[in-house]
């Protein structure tokens, strides 16, 4: 069923790049593109309050179907007001299919036609995905964009077995397409294949008839190099429709957002925010400051002067390491507070960039600062 309350403007595209402004529109607001969603799996962004998230520009968060489901269970958070009342947030959501869980989880699943079954991780119960199921979970818990159930085959794949994902994807996301009942709900198709250009077409041409109102490129960051996911991106971008947005799932080095944002990406999630915030990893203007090195035991510099951000307005370097070092807890939250706040203020100055037309300069300069620090 295509959404009533989503629409998606393309405002300009660069010609030099390829880089898209856009904006989404869905029945909680408004969504600036380029844009980045922090990962808040089981409905929360590990460490980081709602308010907070609002306070540094977030616009769109994400969580997943396949935890929510085990934890606390859709049936509960359809009860408590769905994922927007659950967790207190106000702003769109997009939920995750699980279908990334037949990549991350492989020893804990057995796949066919029908879907999948996978076996808890947590208390080692049964839970069974099908494209009709998680159409019914993710209508449950509310989310403003919701994603059709996929198989992401982990690479290197065999042709044979890559052409079984690609096309289980295919017959998936129809059937996704025809259980999908909510008009307030956006369904996005989502393209595997891999690196391999002929079956990114394969799968480009199975999901496009089908007229989801957007596409979403799967089946990357999953241990191909860089280059080859410029390269699989080259080709693969060309092939969706221009006037629907186009989400790149999964991937988020600050160099990868703007290579993709430059081949015209125009949605993007990751954890590595969070992940390495409370790994004593800050992403900053100049590049990566790893905390716990001893250097930074008495450096009264902010993480990044550039940034505006609570945490850099306030502690230094040095205080950021005594945290960790000491085991507090505050530590990774201040940091993972900071990195999300990088990552809104890395898009937002895309998106003036592409306003401007000084996209090529922009990514000329930011690749070569973070190239210094690498």
């Amino acid at each position: 069923m295509n959404s009533t309350f989503f629409d998606f403007e393309l405002i300009t595209t660069d010609d030099a790049t390829g880089a898209r402004l856009g904006r989404i529109t869905t029945p909680h607001s408004t969504v600036d593109t380029p844009a980045f969603m922090p990962v808040g799996t089981l409905g929360a962004v590990k460490g980081i309050l709602p308010d907070q998230l609002r306070d540094v520009g977030v616009q769109m968060v994400l969580s997943n179907t396949y935890h929510l489901a085990l934890r606390p269970g859709a049936g509960v958070v359809e009860e408590l007001g769905g994922l927007h009342g659950f967790m207190d947030w106000s702003g769109p959501i997009l939920t995750d299919s699980g279908g990334f869980q037949v990549f991350s989880l492989a020893q804990l699943m057995k796949l066919d036609d029908a879907g999948v079954v996978f076996k808890s991780h947590i208390d080692g119960s049964t839970l069974e995905l099908t494209p009709e199921s998680a159409m019914r979970i993710q209508e449950q818990l509310g989310a403003d964009i919701i994603m059709c159930l996929d198989e992401c085959p982990a690479l290197p794949c065999e042709r044979e077995k890559m052409i079984d994902a690609v096309d289980r994807t295919t017959r998936w996301a129809a059937r996704c397409r025809d259980a999908h009942a909510r008009g307030d709900q956006a369904l996005f198709g989502i393209v595997q294949g891999g690196v391999d250009a002929g079956m990114r077409e394969r799968s480009a041409s199975g999901l496009l008839p089908l007229e989801f109102p957007g596409y979403a490129i799967g089946g990357l960051s999953v241990g191909e190099s860089p280059v080859d996911m410029y390269r699989t991106l080259d080709f693969t971008v060309p092939m969706l429709p221009s006037d629907k947005p186009r989400y790149l799932m999964g991937v988020g080095r600050p160099e990868d957002l703007v290579e993709a944002v430059c081949r015209g990406v125009d949605m993007f999630d990751c954890v590595m925010p969070t992940r390495n915030g409370r790994n004593a990893s800050a992403f900053t203007s100049a590049g990566r400051v790893r905390l716990r090195n001893k250097a930074h035991q008495r450096d009264e510099r902010p993480l990044d002067p550039e940034c505006e951000c609570l945490v850099c307005r306030r502690y230094s370097r040095a205080y950021l390491r005594h945290l960790f070092i000491a085991g507090e807890m505050l530590g990774p939250i201040l940091v993972s507070l900071h990195n999300i706040a990088f990552y809104q203020r890395l898009l937002r100055d895309l998106r003036t960039a592409i306003a401007a037309g000084e996209v090529t300069m922009f990514r000329s300069d930011r690749l070569a600062r973070w190239s210094k620090s690498a």
